[in-house]
């Protein structure tokens, strides 16, 4: 033992660390994703995406008739086509489902870690705290996008079969072809990804600021919804705008023959500038807080 003890290095660099420690190989993004995708609450959110949009075709089945319908709003258009069915899951998900699950993502990275009592571990490994927000980002930002896109995916797939690849018709009566429709729902995902920026900024920002992800994810639903109920009252006019869910269903511009993306701009601006300040008190606030569990 004490000839092996002899032969370790005891070297340390200009910043303390030992010789030989590379803080950029620790907790690859990988290895954070894999672990994810292996926890049951993943699996059954990303089963449920796959089910909802058979849920809603078994609705339209099972309702009054209103198939090939080309006049009203997004639920009177809904079995109009395929590109009409996925602009409705998205308007029917987009107040409540799409918020939380990006919320369940951000809001569970590092509460659920000090709620089981593993956080101190992994900084202790050593995992540099910058670098362990940053990774647990990353992989529920990618998880984020791919359930975002799962659920047009899936809709798309369930409205072609049963509702065939005709126009893409909007509210206003305007007609778009069904390539050009793809074009407008895969801008619609990405819209709607960067529009939820807010709501992944604030996540991480309670969830290092509580050891308990229930009230990380909730908060950030809780406060989702108050802004969605602020957004209803005409009386506040044009302090509106500045409301992180105003802009949030400005994707509906994309069906139409004349696109607007005034508003798609201002809701994408307004969502990164929420998103970075949340992320910077989230960093300030994990860089300096006291690990106990």
């Amino acid at each position: 033992m004490a000839v092996a003890a002899s032969r370790e290095s005891t070297a340390f660099e200009p910043d303390g660390s030992v010789a030989g420690f590379r803080p950029g190989r620790t907790l690859p993004v990988r290895v954070e994703l894999v672990r994810q995708l292996r926890r049951r609450r993943t699996q059954l959110l990303l089963g449920f995406l796959v089910l909802l949009p058979f849920i809603l075709w078994g609705a339209f089945e099972f309702g009054a008739d209103t198939s090939g319908r080309r006049s009203g709003g997004f639920v009177d258009l809904a079995t109009a086509s395929a590109p009409n069915f996925v602009v409705f899951v998205l308007f029917a998900a987009g107040s409540f489902l799409l918020p939380m699950i990006v919320a369940l993502f951000f809001g569970d990275t590092i509460a659920s870690e000090a709620s089981w009592s593993s956080l101190k571990y992994l900084l202790a490994m050593p995992v540099p705290r910058q670098r362990l927000l940053r990774q647990k980002a990353i992989a529920s930002g990618l998880l984020s996008v791919f359930a975002l896109a799962l659920l047009p995916a899936v809709a798309l797939l369930v409205g072609v079969v049963f509702y065939g690849s005709g126009e893409a018709v909007s509210p206003t009566g305007d007609a778009i072809a069904f390539s050009d429709s793809l074009v407008a729902m895969l801008f619609a995902v990405v819209y709607i990804s960067v529009n939820l920026l807010w709501v992944a900024g604030l996540a991480v920002f309670l969830s290092v600021s509580t050891d308990a992800p229930l009230g990380a994810v909730g908060g950030t639903v809780l406060v989702a919804i108050l802004s969605q109920i602020l957004d209803q009252i005409t009386a506040l006019g044009g302090l509106r705008d500045y409301l992180p869910t105003h802009f949030g269903f400005a994707w509906s511009d994309l069906i139409a023959t004349d696109i607007d993306w005034a508003n798609m701009t201002r809701g994408a601006f307004s969502a990164i500038t929420y998103a970075a300040i949340f992320g910077l008190l989230a960093a300030r606030r994990f860089r300096t807080k006291d690990i106990t569990s």
